[in-house]
């Protein structure tokens, strides 16, 4: 009997008719003859409750304890969705992400899966019950509780299916599947049958919430397929996966955009005193993330570097870079608000030169400024005003044929 695991969303746990209605969803992929493992998010309003208390007996809980609370509220999740399931005449139990045999270990910079002991899961399988589990949470080697951070239920979902040899994740969502764009900002977006790892990578990197790119990453290092869909609508999703039949040969498979992005310039008063080692490991330690850097230097002019940072970082970006004014020996610092970014991916542009051409010269017949550029082998980026961002991916959405038909 083949294993599957399905990864829900915070959606189809908010009420008590949606938690009966997806776990009816579940039981039809167990009358199909597979064995079935469900992991599942915290519930939010759950999580705001327990914030409130926690911080009206202390200013300053500790980690430790408020991953014991907040892992609670995907317990609280799982056996409800459990007492469903079971109330459906189906055979469930509900796991936490310890009692699943989810062994953690600690990064310099987050919570990471270290092991799963799988038999823990496989017994229950064998009992012929649906498993579910607490997503996004494990065990320390010090038997602390402990919590993944984002993206930590997908990668529980991803590491659990490549620990019981399972033939796909799907991930319910509440759209049918992934898009060719936004359909909210591009009215025209079509569903895409398949997409690459990497062209999944590229868009969760580029603003797509839909699936964490950690969890992208470990599927791709397992060639694991990643099945997103419908929680409610028994309709084909979208298949991640390695390699894909290309839709009608489309160069260009997605565009995505950003919003809330500003350019931050540090200006130097000659080339021996523009360290871009510095000026970048001093940020990396205050874990500020940096996307798009372009450098000027020219002769008889001062060197610049320019670089793009999200909104939520700016005002720490700025601290920093005051703080460190005299050993980062820059002479100046300015920024500009006001910008988003809007890229297209397709793994069929590295085979097609002058996909970057393209996409500037459409920008200029609609007039649209570009402030920065960024390209990789599937991927161009580019920094407009946000006024001009929904105009953009509009128009590229365009240019590139994504609004025909797919076959």
């Amino acid at each position: 009997m083949a294993n599957i695991v399905i990864k829900l969303d915070e959606q189809t746990l908010t009420s008590p008719d949606k938690i009966e209605n997806v776990a009816k969803k579940i039981i039809e992929e167990k009358k199909r003859g597979l064995n079935v493992v469900v992991v599942v998010p915290s519930m939010q309003l759950i999580d705001e409750q327990l914030n409130q208390y926690a911080y009206s007996l202390s200013n300053n809980p500790s980690n430790r304890e408020m991953d014991v609370i907040h892992s609670t509220n995907t317990q609280v999740a799982s056996a409800l969705l459990s007492i469903a399931i079971n109330q459906q005449g189906f055979k469930a139990i509900s796991l936490t992400g310890w009692q699943a045999g989810i062994e953690t270990v600690a990064s310099k910079r987050a919570v990471l899966i270290d092991f799963i002991q799988s038999e823990y899961i496989t017994e229950h399988l064998k009992k012929d019950k649906i498993t579910i589990i607490a997503g996004g949470q494990g065990k320390s080697e010090d038997n602390n509780i402990t919590l993944l951070g984002d993206g930590g239920p997908e990668t529980s979902a991803v590491a659990i299916a490549i620990a019981i040899d399972a033939e796909r994740v799907d991930i319910y969502t509440n759209s049918i599947g992934l898009f060719t764009a936004d359909p909210t900002v591009v009215k025209k977006a079509r569903k895409l049958k398949q997409i690459t790892y990497d062209e999944m990578l590229e868009l969760s990197h580029l603003g797509s919430k839909v699936v964490h790119p950690r969890a992208v990453e470990l599927a791709k290092k397992y060639n694991l397929p990643l099945n997103v869909c419908s929680s409610t609508e028994n309709v084909p999703g979208t298949l991640i996966k390695g390699e894909i039949e290309m839709e009608r040969n489309l160069i260009v498979r997605g565009v995505a955009y950003e919003t809330d992005i500003i350019r931050l310039t540090v200006g130097y008063e000659s080339y021996e005193q523009a360290s871009l080692a510095n000026l970048f490991t001093t940020l990396a330690e205050h874990r500020i993330n940096v996307d798009i850097i372009v450098q000027a230097v020219i002769d008889g002019v001062k060197p610049t570097v320019s670089f793009s940072i999200e909104k939520e970082v700016f005002a720490e970006a700025i601290k920093v870079l005051e703080t460190n004014k005299s050993s980062l020996g820059f002479a100046f610092a300015d920024f500009e608000v006001g910008l988003s970014k809007v890229s297209i991916v397709g793994s069929g542009m590295v085979s097609n030169p002058g996909v970057a051409a393209r996409m500037f010269d459409r920008l200029r017949k609609e007039n649209i400024e570009v402030k920065m550029v960024s390209t990789s082998e599937i991927k161009v980026s580019v920094v407009v005003p946000q006024d001009d961002m929904v105009r953009a991916a509009n128009a590229l959405h365009d240019e590139f044929n994504l609004v025909e038909e797919l076959a």
